[in-house]
């Protein structure tokens, strides 16, 4: 909500994650693009969504899939260029749907003129000051500055020049070493960073989702982290590059600039913290909005999703924020797999998807997840994810291209002709059974799912029965029932357990199973549910 505490867009708004690269492939050179995105857009709007949130297009190397920027204002070739975005923005505003773009401001690419200019300057200078450049250990500088990890595994120093018995410096990198980290105690990349923002929120966008956005600042001095984690869960691993206070400052300030424009541009950022923790960065002066990283990771137990159901709902009456729920990402296992594989998890998955648009706040989900596809097991030599070639976890089985048509011929419709080149992940067989044309004609598809709990969810908040800041209460059953009770007299009912559950009493308004019979609830599915008056 806005400071006057009006109902802003945002507040209960459902976004579709898009990863350009895997969505639609205009060019047929087997990476999706900004065009095949744009001609995909009537079917996104027709899900009944809000807005889309993009993945990085920017320009980059590609050394972990756009996450490693060399020029944070324009277009990399391989998605298209400005005015393709422009066209973007008009075509999706036309159909009714906001734009986020993702920024990057916890680390660059080695390519970033910025960076060069520190590397071809020596140590010491205003040059390296823009980045984490240290002194190494040993007695020639041969080891590095202190004892951190990366997140993709191995030491997070590489050295400035390798071999060199004059420059004996090392420099930060949190994820792989060709992303080193911006030094944020310095006034110049705050400044700099003020620019990327008015250039984005200049061009039209609606807002930006922030990566790492609990990142950015490290412990002065960089000492040496108390333990070296054998098992590397993200910047969790490593207190002191996380969390650190003066972040806060930073959106403070961003939030000033998103407000300069009418109407205010949205700020959500990634916060994988715990609830608590993450929802200090959603104070009234701060970031609109934080992932709920307590839900995203939930495995398929009632006792898990209403602890972490009940952690969120106590952050949002801390801080203001109501959660944004989700439980797919880029990043993540599908839930298909995640919550057991199979007809079982495909029932689950389906369970969930459902129970997230009931829930008060807002919802992202991740393309394709409206189809219920399953993670894909990439065979090794074709693996692309930086992550699996430095610390052996693959993230590349949720980013397979989409499957638009049942055909085989053009990679199921993700290439728009047979002549185009195999796509950047191979697609599995079959995939195409799992198709947006196969789906669109079956009433029974998880497609036609998402689409009718879209519509009802819209309509229940035209009716009032939903409200977009009620409060909420979360409990579990000896039976096995997750329930989420909103205020306003809707609950959220999630069977969780092996076997038919009596159904609390009330009318049934949705189910993502069938409808219940005799009072009873089957394993697996969610329903929502007016409480007696």
């Amino acid at each position: 909500m806005s400071d006057d505490g009006q109902k802003q867009w945002w507040d209960s708004a459902i976004i579709y994650e898009v990863y350009p690269r895997s969505f639609a492939d205009w060019n047929g050179d087997g990476v999706g693009d900004l065009r095949g995105l744009i001609q995909k857009l009537p079917y996104i709007a027709s899900l009944g969504v809000h807005g889309i949130w993009l993945t990085p297009f920017q320009t980059s190397p590609q050394v972990d899939q756009g996450y490693d920027i060399s020029d944070y204002c324009d277009v990399d070739p391989l998605f298209g260029n400005l005015a393709d975005v422009d066209e973007l923005l008009s075509a999706a505003h036309g159909l009714g749907l906001k734009v986020l773009v993702d920024i990057v401001p916890n680390h660059c690419s080695i390519e970033h003129p910025l960076f060069k200019r520190a590397l071809a300057s020596s140590p010491g200078s205003p040059e390296r000051d823009m980045f984490h450049f240290a002194d190494g250990g040993g007695e020639r500088g041969e080891t590095p500055p202190n004892n951190w990890i990366s997140v993709f595994g191995g030491p997070a120093w590489a050295p400035a020049h390798p071999g060199s018995a004059d420059d004996t410096q090392w420099f930060l990198h949190l994820f792989s070493a060709a992303q080193p980290d911006w030094n944020w105690r310095n006034p110049a990349v705050t400044d700099y960073f003020d620019g990327v923002l008015r250039f984005w929120f200049d061009r039209g966008v609606d807002g930006i989702r922030i990566d790492v956005a609990h990142g950015l600042f490290k412990a002065e001095g960089l000492p040496d982290a108390p333990e070296v984690p054998t098992v590397i869960d993200g910047l969790r691993s490593n207190p002191l590059v996380t969390d650190q206070e003066p972040v806060h400052d930073v959106y403070r300030r961003w939030r000033s600039i998103a407000e300069e424009y009418d109407p205010a541009r949205l700020l959500v950022g990634e916060v994988n913290l715990e609830p608590q923790r993450a929802g200090r960065y959603t104070r009234s002066d701060e970031l609109h909005q934080a992932f709920a990283f307590a839900f995203a990771r939930l495995s398929w137990s009632g006792p898990e999703w209403v602890s972490a159901g009940s952690e969120l709902e106590q952050a949002r009456h801390d801080y203001g924020a109501a959660p944004s729920w989700a439980l797919e990402n880029h990043d993540l296992v599908r839930t298909v797999t995640r919550f057991g594989g199979g007809e079982r998890g495909e029932k689950r998955a389906r369970a969930a998807i459902v129970a997230l648009l009931g829930l008060p706040g807002s919802v992202y989900v991740y393309q394709g997840q409206e189809l219920g596809l399953p993670e894909v097991d990439v065979p090794v030599g074709s693996r692309a994810d930086p992550m699996w070639t430095m610390g052996g976890v693959s993230r590349d089985g949720a980013r397979i291209p989409l499957p638009w048509t049942e055909r085989p011929s053009a990679t199921y419709g993700f290439s728009r002709d047979s002549t185009a080149a195999a796509p950047w992940l191979p697609t599995p067989p079959n995939w195409g059974e799992r198709s947006v044309e196969r789906q669109e004609g079956d009433e029974q598809s998880n497609l036609h799912l998402f689409k009718s709990a879209v519509a009802r969810r819209r309509a229940l908040f035209e009716q009032g029965e939903f409200v977009h800041d009620e409060p909420a209460t979360w409990q579990s059953t000896t039976t096995g029932l997750a329930i989420c009770a909103r205020a306003g007299g809707v609950s959220v009912v999630i069977a969780m357990g092996d076997k038919p559950a009596p159904l609390p009493a009330g009318t049934v308004l949705f189910s993502s199973s069938g409808m219940p019979d005799g009072g009873m609830i089957d394993p697996d599915t969610t329903v929502w549910l007016r409480r007696p008056s």
